[in-house]
């Protein structure tokens, strides 16, 4: 399976100008503020998986403790497949939820924690948005990833729990594309949320132009407007 993905991913890429813009990334210039596994494995196995499936890194990642990490495009299963390898090449912590119910079996739970998966009681008092709010009070640091689109099917608009989220804990906001069509796990440019989301908004869509997911058709309609834009 793995394999075919691995193929998929070579054949079909088209080459682009934008695989230029930003340089490589490598695990040496990933700062010590930075959440880290800290395993000594991992960045080999990731890299050789990189390399073995013809993608690469790139970007910049700010020498910073906190961030809210987004996703995006995400249209399929497959982006994990390129995006797990690039974490670990780079020794990158990045920090998802699950449902706390998973971690009451003792070895799921520590394997879920050391793949960065931190629990939330979604039935508790009090809402999801102030329960992650209190994640990054009670972490020193914490990078973690949310997909705004929600689904890997097409929506037309975005979720902005994120927004809300980086607002509330007073955390910058870290844009991560999957680039299918230069085989680019991409680390763009940090937006620091002024509190007005119809500005900060487009400065986070504009980012994605070019963006070329694994399923094209079900790219979410502001990337849709992006890529338009980004092509006129």
């Amino acid at each position: 399976m793995i394999s075919k993905i691995f193929k998929h991913s070579q054949s079909d890429a088209v080459p682009s100008a934008r695989s230029k813009i930003l340089p490589n990334l490598s695990r040496e210039q990933v700062g010590d503020n930075v959440p880290r596994r800290g395993n000594k494995v991992s960045p080999i196995i990731g890299s050789w998986l990189m390399k073995t499936a013809g993608w690469r890194t790139v970007g910049e990642i700010p020498n910073i403790s906190q961030a809210v990490v987004l996703a995006l495009p995400h249209t399929s299963n497959v982006d994990g497949v390129y995006a797990i390898p690039s974490l670990f090449a780079l020794d990158l912590k990045i920090s998802i939820m699950g449902k706390h119910t998973l971690f009451k079996i003792p070895v799921l739970a520590q394997l879920m924690r050391w793949l960065g998966i931190i629990p939330i009681n979604r039935e508790a008092k009090g809402s999801v948005l102030q329960a992650s709010i209190d994640k990054f009070k009670n972490n020193k640091t914490l990078f973690l990833g949310l997909a705004p689109e929600g689904t890997r099917k097409y929506t037309d608009s975005w979720k902005t729990g994120f927004y809300y989220l980086a607002v509330g804990a007073n955390v910058p906001i870290l844009p991560v594309a999957l680039d299918y069509n230069t085989k680019e796990v991409r680390f763009l440019e940090m937006v620091y949320p002024t509190g007005n989301i119809e500005e900060d908004l487009p400065k986070i869509y504009a980012q994605y132009g070019g963006v070329m997911p694994y399923h094209p058709e079900r790219l979410s309609q502001p990337l849709q407007d992006v890529n338009r834009a980004f092509k006129g």
